[in-house]
């Protein structure tokens, strides 16, 4: 009976060890007000305004070529940080579409907000 409960043991180590390696799959953002520090080091910056139009580092980009952009400007720093200024009524969707292009691209990413 002893060495059942030597596994059972064992089991319950091995489950409490493995699950703190276990990543979740949500996005953490930041809301956009806040008392935050602002990032010093910005290689690109992507804005959204309340019309959809999309400019990368203040040049206007058609959607079509909005990844392009992106790699064009973050090609000059291994570190590329792109820091993405949405307006508030812009649905999430479109947040979430220069999210997805920063992720596939291994790009990281800082959402811009008002400092309270």
């Amino acid at each position: 009976m002893s060495s059942m409960t030597d596994m059972v043991f064992l089991l319950l180590i091995f489950f409490m060890l493995t699950s703190t390696l276990v990543t979740t799959s949500a996005l953490d953002v930041i809301l956009p007000k806040s008392k935050a520090q602002t990032v010093k080091k910005s290689t690109v910056t992507v804005t959204i305004n309340p019309a959809l139009q999309v400019s990368v580092n203040a040049h206007l980009v058609d959607p079509a070529n909005l990844e392009m952009a992106i790699l064009e400007g973050a090609a000059s720093d291994p570190e590329a940080v792109i820091i993405l200024r949405v307006d508030g009524k812009v649905p999430t969707e479109e947040t979430v579409r220069i999210m997805d292009i920063a992720y596939r691209n291994r790009i990281k990413m800082v959402l811009a907000t008002d400092p309270t």
